[in-house]
């Protein structure tokens, strides 16, 4: 591949891709479900190679000085590498949608009128950090028979580069056109800028990073844009629940893991178990040095019990929430904590603070689960579950390219449907319109 600038670089790219989507498009469920199962094998049997490439990531991003959380998001274990590849074999063992027709009804003009599920064409996508992102995308696009132009951070580049080979690898083996998934090979931000103003080649744009990189995607593409700009996801926990669920919940959808987007940020209570529920969470909390903001309310109930116990060093870890606080998105051991009156004032609260990303509900009361189902306008609202479920892999979609907080064409985890279209197919004998 031979260009002069990045402009023509991302231009080849595209023209490339825009070739690669017809033969991808046209592949039939087989051939790419053999390239999946290729790939999958392909990444059990690369691990040690894709860890040292990884670590050359990872040294670098900690001596530039990277947080944590963004180092975190960076690493190439092996049992990243190991969902990577439960992933391929899911998205290979689903049934292929591609060109299935549905709503066929007959006219009175005698026509019959349906609508069938093509790939969208071209996709590019724009992450940061997670390198498993590459595989992610790469074998949704193998499914949904599309193609995609893949520009990962620049500090990411080693990982991505050895992750994008496996895939083109894959694509060849088993008679697919490599071009089918290219990575940008170069780390100069000029190229997203390209990639999002070039409608002739790519049919939409996926941003997938931190706010500012999703907003200035948005403001600048010239393209479609499936997108979300944060998780401040919620924890409400109800009057009446079961206590005991209620805590083991909470604790897992912060500590689990807090770097990803799915992770609780808030931890809404329910003023009638508050005295029950918060201390024992916070205990957990302060156990795993986690920050809680907390309006008076909680703050007041929690400190007293810790100064009753003498948890001096607890005490430390409560703050005093600002009206910023109800906002944020930490990705980060802080949680913000508010008794609230009841449902109606958590779902008022959900509705207004969250990034309507994913919220959750732990209650006993049918009618308030519904009803919170119902009410709170976010991609994923659960009952008595995990805000860490809301993920493609765990949701059985084999994989995800992203999370959509758009409410056109695609929402929550964005899977194999999301990266299709559908277009109108009439079938008739011969009529007429009179």
């Amino acid at each position: 591949m031979n260009a002069s600038s990045t402009a023509e670089l991302i231009q080849l790219l595209g023209s490339h891709a825009r070739r690669a989507a017809f033969e991808m498009a046209r592949a039939p469920a087989l051939q790419k479900n053999a390239a999946l199962k290729r790939l999958a094998g392909l990444l059990r049997s690369s691990i040690a190679t894709l860890q040292v490439e990884n670590a050359k990531d990872l040294e670098r991003a900690t001596a530039a000085g990277l947080s944590a959380p963004m180092v975190d998001r960076l690493k190439l274990t092996p049992k990243v590498i190991e969902t990577c590849a439960l992933g391929c074999e899911q998205l290979a063992a689903m049934a292929d949608i591609i060109g299935e027709i549905s709503g066929m009804r007959q006219m009175e003009s005698g026509i019959r009128v349906g609508q069938m599920r093509v790939p969208i064409g071209v996709f590019g996508m724009i992450y940061e950090s997670r390198p498993n992102v590459t595989i992610e995308a790469a074998s949704l696009s193998i499914k949904s028979g599309n193609a995609c132009i893949l520009r990962g951070g620049s500090e990411a580049i080693e990982s991505n580069r050895a992750l994008a080979a496996l895939v083109r690898q894959a694509l060849a083996e088993n008679g697919l056109p490599e071009d089918g998934v290219q990575l940008v090979p170069t780390t100069d931000r000029e190229a997203v800028g390209q990639l999002i103003t070039m409608p002739q080649f790519v049919d939409v744009i996926i941003p997938r990073g931190g706010k500012g990189l999703i907003e200035r995607i948005s403001r600048d593409a010239k393209v479609p844009v499936i997108k979300h700009l944060d998780g401040n996801c919620h924890v409400y926990v109800d009057d009446p629940c079961d206590i005991e669920m209620a805590v083991r919940v909470a604790d897992n959808a912060k500590t689990n893991k807090y770097s990803p987007c799915n992770a609780a940020e808030g931890l809404l209570v329910s003023r009638g178990v508050a005295k029950e529920f918060l201390p024992k969470i916070a205990a957990i909390y302060a156990a795993k040095g986690v920050e809680m903001r907390c309006d008076l309310e909680s703050k007041q109930l929690i400190a007293g019990v810790f100064t009753a116990q003498g948890a001096t060093d607890s005490i430390a870890l409560l703050k005093d929430a600002t009206s910023q606080d109800w906002f944020e998105e930490y990705l980060a051991p802080i949680i913000s904590i508010k008794i609230v009156d009841g449902l109606d004032a958590a779902i008022t609260h959900i509705n207004h603070y969250s990034s309507h990303h994913t919220d959750a509900i732990l209650t006993t009361n049918h009618i308030h689960a519904q009803r919170f189902l119902r009410e709170v306008d976010s991609a994923s609202v659960m009952v008595n579950a995990s805000t860490r479920f809301a993920d493609g892999f765990e949701f059985g979609l084999g994989a995800e390219i992203g999370i959509s907080t758009d409410k056109f064409h695609a929402r929550g985890p964005v899977g194999v449907e999301g990266l299709t279209s559908l277009k109108y197919v009439v079938l008739g004998e011969g009529q007429l319109r009179a």
